[in-house]
């Protein structure tokens, strides 16, 4: 049975859909003095972009932008004339109860205790005030990390995810760790022509044996801000002078507060129910507020749908593992019905609505496989963990800004009581997204979730088709069973490499699919085009 060509199938499946919401991060002045630019020269690779005027980091204007994830490498070390370390505000932050410490980006702090491994105690030493903050919202004093350029470990396509948006003008950079050299970087330019408009170059930078870094061997700098400057100031070969840092989004944070971050059964009139943003087999799902105050998604589960203990069992390892591409789950209310599953806010809602209905209907390749490879790197993280998703699908991928990709409800369906979710009683089992020895003898395992990543794939690659268009649950098993799989469409752009991977997912030999860690690196590394993955500079 050939594939459908329509992205809007109304057969959705078992969906619990989320709609589009407000956004979740404020934007953060982004204001950096690296030098002045120097003369732009007519050189063909100083093109002016069109409608674009560029703007001199000397000109005394400030940029605008959203603050990044990222995990401090440098280690901390004290601060001669201070009784501890000083530590510099990366990003701002505004104190959520009694217990933690507003701050504004660059204000100092010195860290009285550091032994809680999410909220350190500090003293600001501007006020002198005492509380508690976000780890990763500081750095170390003039260290790489503080440094609004360094954006840590970024994968590549992340970078350019980032690079690419609307408000970056041409030269918008960022320094990210080396995916291949441990000691090394990467550096990443917007750059635009008018053959290929914008776009990102990558280059090189090499560490030295004895101190110091380089990307073309004529121009050695000692330390990583000193060769940032020198090419704000002259191109020296690049694609085009460094104008301006890249914005960067905030840092994750797990807990709706410091107090949270253990006891975080909360009551249900801390919860503003604000807006409903769909429903679901096992409830519905709502915006609100905590404390009327941070955004939060909340499942409101309907009464009878699993036991509340056997759901707390499993929201303790929802609360415990953590990743950037996981929905937070920041709290619980199950003390009284309904039970309310406190939540990260994605504002693009699900990535089948997205597809379907909303922004994501106009993605091209390149969005959407940057949209896989998040999942995957999700999914890898499950796998070293020895986590069972057992439901994952595009209904449970969330997105956010820029085309982030979260997965949520990850354990779950472990947990549902509904004797219509089992094989056995058909049609709220979702079939189409199940691997065989899951729907034959209930054998689940990260194999079986790889099955339904490959399923995800298609579901993603065809802007939201409904699996195996046009059969039903039980025709769905009986084909399968007999090898058949889905073809490859032809009315969407699949290159051949990424439908074997499909295939390869769809393995009947649970042992013969690939793991979680080899998609994601294969996704990663997928090139759209034939350009080289780094430029080099001639000396």
């Amino acid at each position: 049975m050939g594939a459908c060509c329509s992205k809007h199938n109304s057969d959705s499946g078992r969906q619990s859909v989320l709609q589009h919401g407000y956004k979740l991060n404020e934007t953060t002045d982004l204001a950096a003095h690296l030098g002045s630019v120097g003369t732009l020269g007519s050189e063909p690779r100083y093109i002016q972009e069109p409608n674009r005027v560029i703007l001199g980091i000397g000109s005394g204007k400030r940029q605008q932008g959203v603050d990044i994830i990222r995990t401090p490498t440098t280690p901390f070390h004290p601060n001669a004339g201070t009784k501890g370390r000083v530590v510099v505000a990366v990003y701002n932050y505004t104190s959520r109860e009694a217990a933690d410490l507003s701050f504004a980006k660059g204000d100092r702090m010195e860290v009285i205790d550091d032994s809680e491994s999410d909220w350190w105690r500090v003293r600001h030493i501007r006020t002198g005030e005492e509380g508690l903050i976000p780890w990763n919202f500081v750095a170390e004093e003039k260290s790489v990390e503080s440094e609004d350029w360094y954006f840590g470990k970024v994968s590549r396509k992340e970078a350019e995810k980032l690079l690419l948006a609307d408000e970056n003008t041409r030269g918008t950079f960022l320094i990210r760790n080396s995916e291949h050299n441990p000691n090394g970087f990467s550096l990443s330019v917007k750059d635009w022509d008018e053959n290929r408009g914008y776009h990102v170059k990558h280059y090189k930078i090499k560490p030295l044996d004895n101190g110091g870094y380089y990307i073309a061997t004529n121009q050695t700098f000692s330390t990583l801000p000193a060769l940032v400057l020198a090419y704000t100031k002259n191109a020296l070969g690049l694609c085009h002078v460094l104008s301006r840092p890249c914005p960067k989004p905030k840092p994750q944070i797990w807990d709706l507060s410091p107090l949270l971050r253990d006891q975080w059964e909360i009551d249900h009139n801390e919860i503003q129910l604000i807006r409903k943003l769909g429903q679901g087999n096992f409830g519905e799902v709502w915006y609100g507020k905590w404390h009327n105050n941070i955004e939060v998604a909340v499942k409101t589960l309907r009464p009878g749908t699993m036991s509340t203990a056997a759901f707390l069992q499993e929201a303790a390892i929802m609360k415990k593992f953590r990743h950037d591409r996981l929905v937070a789950l920041y709290a619980v209310c199950s003390k009284e019905e309904p039970i309310y599953i406190v939540q990260e806010y994605m504002n693009r809602g699900s990535l089948l609505e997205f597809l379907r209905n909303g922004e994501g209907k106009d993605l091209q390749f390149g969005d959407l496989l940057y949209i896989g490879a998040q999942v995957a790197s999700g999914m890898e993280y499950l796998e070293v963990k020895l986590l069972i998703h057992r439901d994952l699908a595009a209904r449970n991928v969330l997105i956010g800004d820029n085309n982030m990709a979260k997965i949520c409800d990850f354990g779950l369906a472990r947990v549902i009581e509904d004797d219509e979710y089992c094989p056995r009683q058909g049609s709220r089992f979702p079939v189409k997204w199940t691997a065989p020895e899951a729907i034959v003898y209930g054998r689940f395992s990260i194999k079986s979730d790889v099955w339904s990543y490959g399923i995800l794939l298609m579901e993603l690659f065809t802007y939201g088709q409904v699996p195996y268009p046009g059969m039903h649950g039980r025709e769905v098993i009986e084909q399968v069973e007999r090898g058949y799989r889905m073809p490859k469409p032809t009315c969407h752009f699949i290159p051949d490499a990424i439908y074997r991977l499909m295939l390869q997912c769809w393995d009947a030999d649970p042992d013969k699919r690939p793991t979680f860690e080899f998609l994601n690196h294969y996704l990663e590394d997928f090139t759209v085009t034939s350009e080289l993955p780094y430029r080099e500079v001639i000396d």
